[in-house]
């Protein structure tokens, strides 16, 4: 066994004398994460940066984690295949369960369209701090709200791997929050998401 094999033997947990309640005392909150996911479009972002403004009104401690701010950084070097967004699914998980043990209520606003995906992200925050919240918008209604044009290209032909195109989305089957987006203004899918957080976390 060469030192590249032994490496892992180098690597030890160290405990905190600061815990996760100790922080959490402190912002008077519990951390968790708010996991929006749905197509392009559905109007996730609008949605996230609304709700993180409510909340800093109600002076909660956020932060929020957008699927294209990230790909400018922490997942800068991966593409769409199926193997790069899990990895950048499990690198963002890592990302919000630091978050969390820091006492913060995590936005969390990415397609993240395969459930094992999805799930993979549940198991690594931990099921009782992950709050799946599904922005249902019909797919003919993001493509009618496509500003940037990816849907027409990809519907061209011309960009591959897009999803709710060329690569499928796969709903969630039983969120924690549902939002029919077409039926809610913004604000109203914001209340009603700060209402399951006071409910019941």
């Amino acid at each position: 066994m060469n030192a590249r094999d032994n490496s892992n033997l180098c690597i030890v947990w160290h405990e905190h004398k600061v815990k996760r309640s100790d922080r959490e005392k402190l912002k008077n909150q519990r951390g968790c994460v708010l996991w929006l996911t749905g197509l392009s479009g559905c109007g996730k972002s609008t949605i996230a940066n609304m709700l993180e403004e409510r909340l800093n009104e109600k002076r909660r401690h956020t932060y929020l984690l957008d699927g294209d701010n990230i790909r400018h950084g922490l997942s800068s070097g991966l593409g769409f295949s199926e193997e790069d967004r899990l990895e950048n699914i499990k690198r963002v998980a890592e990302v919000a369960k630091l978050f969390v043990d820091a006492g913060i209520i995590v936005i969390a606003s990415f397609i993240s369209p395969l459930r094992k995906h999805r799930q993979t992200a549940k198991e690594i925050i931990g099921s009782g701090d992950f709050v799946e919240i599904f922005i249902d918008t019909p797919f003919h209604e993001c493509v009618k709200r496509d500003a940037k044009g990816w849907y027409k290209r990809a519907l061209n032909g011309e960009i591959e791997n897009y999803t709710g195109v060329d690569s499928p989305y796969e709903k969630p089957e039983k969120p924690d929050v549902h939002i029919k987006a077409v039926e809610s203004e913004a604000e109203e899918a914001v209340k009603v998401i700060i209402k399951f957080l006071e409910n019941n976390l």
